[in-house]
């Protein structure tokens, strides 16, 4: 019998794009082959990149990494604020077959070294401001540290400065076969709930699962405002989704509301993702008689916010929402401009969801259970935690992936978020692993035991409430021990309330019962940092100084 394989589609399971659709490095050669010219992507007061231009910064950073001895299948370590650096270091490594890893740039101490650690890798790209922070911990296997964006001192390791990552022109060495979709793109993480944080290893077909959910309402002529950091996955999905639409994007630093909508339209931006408390932020400004003088379009609100009605009404947009996280490929999605209060959306096609008890029973319509989830594409999730196979055990239990997540769905399929089943908290758009708080608030002296649980916040998501028990014989002082904090956690983990009880409420087995610690809540002996006058802002690095 004949073969039906066709150049154009390479496998024989239909449910597998051919490589020039969904792997990065050889979707670049056929835009750039294409479309030349064609506007790929905006940055703010830098040059715009063309996708011939996009190649050849893909090709120059893949050869000066190959220069210094990265292989196909190596990891590289990224740790940079989103820019054309950021894009550029994710472009190359990925061109040459390399794993992108990147690193949130808030990461100090046990966090950062542990994501250096679990990554096994022999290089990191790193912001010249970040660098100090690796002088004191355990680098692993680290080799070599290219210093960018200014100079660094550093010597635990040979450092490298940007030249390093190659001249406009250099052509990284060829590959010796194509590289498939199967193979690891990258390794990105994720906070832990019930232990360090996790790498979620994520192959091409995964991403490309993704970002084509995610991005169904889009097309080519469309660009996307990218504000979420690159080193998560609704950053790199937002991107993806566009390149491999062959359309633009628009990439800043962060959300900002006194920014946004200038930007919108100077880059010409029409569609754009708002997670937690943007909208209510952009909806809260006053009004203004510019408000539909703009080239929004689309909005993806995650969640979809009470206020979205008047959202899409007062600025002229469409709303779409869904639910997804690093693991899982938009396998909820809403339609055009959902009118049910609360929804996720409905399940996608190609995508099978069930709600389950603590032994994987369905539970009926309208309870609540856990979001279990897989796809009918090969690859089309994630597969497995790096380095971490209990962990990836306990998450694909039965065939199915366990998001950890408590979900509802109505009669007609809308799926409503209830609760975390984990112990993470979702703050200002950032996961927060419970585990690795009360880790670093049990290493300052006078605390005997402490439990990190989230509290509703006026602004959407979670505030951070830990809840601690002294040492006996010590007095603990909330202040002292926000100021021990904040050099040794990322911004955003450090907590708002801080609650000093004589003992932590214990199951019989002596384990915390932090259901009881949400549901006190903020009681009237509750400590609140900025009622003190205490505010924490995230770092300023470079240019955003």
């Amino acid at each position: 019998m004949s073969s039906t394989i066709s150049p154009e589609q390479p496998f024989a399971d239909k449910r597998i794009p051919a490589r020039d659709q969904c792997v990065l490095r050889h979707i670049l050669d056929r835009l750039a082959d294409a479309a030349p010219e064609k506007n790929f992507a905006w940055f703010d007061n830098e040059e715009p990149w063309s996708y011939s231009q996009a190649l050849q910064e893909a090709q120059r950073t893949g050869s000066g990494l190959q220069k210094l001895g990265v292989n196909r299948g190596d990891r590289v370590l990224v740790w940079l604020p989103n820019s054309s650096l950021m894009l550029r270091c994710w472009f190359g490594i990925n061109y040459i077959g390399a794993v992108y890893v990147p690193i949130n740039i808030a990461y100090r101490g046990n966090l950062l070294e542990h994501v250096i650690n679990n990554s096994e890798a022999k290089v990191i790209i790193a912001h010249a401001d970040l660098v100090d922070r690796l002088s004191s911990i355990d680098l692993a296997k680290l080799e070599k540290v290219i210093v960018v964006e200014g100079e660094a001192d550093f010597d635990k390791l040979p450092t490298y400065r940007a030249d390093a990552l190659g001249e406009l022109g250099d052509v990284p060495l060829p590959l010796d076969r194509p590289i498939d979709p199967w193979e690891l793109q990258s390794i990105i993480f994720t906070s832990g709930t019930t232990g360090p944080s996790k790498g979620v290893l994520s192959s091409y077909l995964h991403l490309f699962t993704m970002t084509t959910s995610l991005n169904k309402m889009l097309s080519t002529d469309d660009k996307r405002l990218i504000n979420l950091p690159l080193f998560h996955a609704g950053g790199t999905s937002s991107v993806y989704g566009m390149l491999t639409k062959g359309g633009a994007i628009a990439l800043v630093e962060s959300f900002k509301t006194d920014l946004f909508w200038d930007t919108i339209r100077r880059s010409g931006t029409t569609c754009v993702t708002l997670l937690g408390a943007m909208s209510s932020f952009l909806i809260k400004a006053p009004q203004t008689p510019e408000d539909r003088n703009h080239s929004l379009k689309t909005v993806v609100m995650v969640p979809l916010s009470e206020n979205a009605a008047d959202f899409r009404k007062r600025f002229g947009v469409d709303i779409y929402t869904a639910f997804n996280m690093t693991e899982i490929s938009g396998q909820i999605i809403s339609e055009r401009n959902p009118t049910k209060t609360g929804t996720c959306g409905k399940v996608r096609p190609g995508a099978e969801v069930r709600l389950v008890d603590s032994n994987d029973c369905e539970v009926p319509v309208g309870s609540v259970g856990e979001m279990i989830i897989r796809d009918d594409r090969p690859w089309g999730l994630n597969h497995g935690y790096n380095n971490n196979p209990a962990a990836t055990a306990e998450a694909w239990r039965n065939g199915w992936f366990h998001t950890g997540d408590l979900f509802t769905r109505d009669e007609s399929g809308n799926f409503f978020f209830v609760d975390r089943a984990k112990d993470a908290i979702r703050r200002r758009g950032e996961n927060i692993s419970s585990f690795e708080i009360e880790n670093e608030v049990t290493a300052y002296a006078e605390v005997r035991e402490a439990a990190a649980v989230g509290v509703p916040s006026p602004l959407g998501e979670d505030e951070l409430l830990v809840v601690v028990a002294p040492v006996p014989g010590c007095v603990i002082d909330p202040k002292s021990l926000i100021e021990f904090l904040q050099p040794r956690v990322a911004y955003f983990m450090v907590p708002r309330y801080v609650r000093i009880m004589t003992d932590l409420p214990k199951t019989p087995t002596q384990k915390v019962q932090k259901h009881l610690l949400r549901q006190d809540g903020i009681t009237a002996d509750t400590w609140d940092r900025e009622e003190a006058g205490i505010r924490i802002s995230r770092d300023k690095i470079g240019y955003l100084a």
